[in-house]
């Protein structure tokens, strides 16, 4: 089976939001194969979660020290976008390799994402179950504070956090590798006096491995991961004419725009 693989520049933050609703509606659509993209953010943005009010940012300090400010399709708490490697992947359920049980696709494309980081040489693993019980991929998974069952983890401390929604049949899973850590950014997007709280909970690949790896390295490792995990074969790719347009309007309409961003309005006005 082949997917098609999309490895993308460094981006605005309504701009990569954009390219994966656009994708996921095409992927659903029947009109594109599965898809997995792996991209970067320029300049560093921080993601809120679908359902968290906007005041959790400190928009000040975002607005000040050049970082974006934008709301995710998916769920979860805030993420700072910097120094890491983002991945998302694009697929209808029950169609191979993924059946309607949406924590099986979550933790299987977790698998795929380790089997890459070994490839590295990083220690990863997948999470067990938390002692406060199961936690769903499509819940509100505190990004900074514990792994989720299943996801991404090296040394017991979280590597990769990941998130989920479902569109009609397909499903749309992103998520962010830590390559590195700038504590004062990380700190004050959220209006904390330091990371205290945060940086116990995580690591990155430059402390696991003693460098930022290079970028087509950790490119081709993760697509590996990907074609053995699930038996297919990743095509290069980029947008078609149409995805592109449609991800342009989204961007400019709905995650570039306060009435999504601020107010958490999903309707969109028509688009010529």
């Amino acid at each position: 089976m082949a997917w098609r693989l999309i490895v993308d520049g460094a981006r605005r933050g309504a701009h990569n939001m954009a390219v994966d609703e656009a994708l996921v509606e095409a992927v659903d659509r029947g009109d594109s194969p599965p898809v997995l993209r792996l991209y970067r953010w320029e300049p560093a943005c921080l993601s809120l979660g679908f359902a968290q009010p906007h005041k959790v940012a400190d928009a000040g300090f975002c607005a000040a020290n050049g970082v974006d400010l934008v709301r995710r399709p998916t769920g979860g708490r805030a993420v700072l976008h910097h120094l890491e490697q983002t991945y998302c992947v694009l697929a209808r359920l029950n169609e191979d390799p993924f059946s309607t049980d949406l924590q099986a696709a979550y933790q299987g494309i977790c698998r795929a994402l380790v089997a890459g980081l070994l490839k590295l040489g990083a220690p990863a693993g997948l999470a067990g179950t938390p002692a406060t019980g199961h936690i769903k991929p499509t819940e509100a998974i505190p990004c900074f504070i514990g792994p989720a069952s299943g996801e991404v983890v090296a040394n017991g401390r979280k590597l990769i956090g990941s998130a989920m929604r479902r569109h009609n049949r397909s499903i749309l899973q992103h998520g962010s590798l830590l390559e590195d850590w700038d504590g004062r950014l990380q700190a004050g997007c959220l209006g904390l006096p330091d990371d205290s709280t945060l940086r116990p909970a995580v690591t990155t690949l430059r402390e696991l491995m003693g460098a930022q790896p290079d970028p087509g390295a950790l490119t081709r490792v993760l697509a590996l991961g990907f074609e053995e995990t699930f038996g297919i074969a990743l095509e290069p790719s980029s947008l078609s004419a149409a995805e592109g347009e449609r991800a342009a309007f989204l961007a400019r309409e709905r995650y570039g725009h306060e009435r999504w961003t601020v107010r958490r309005e999903r309707e969109l006005p028509v688009s010529g």
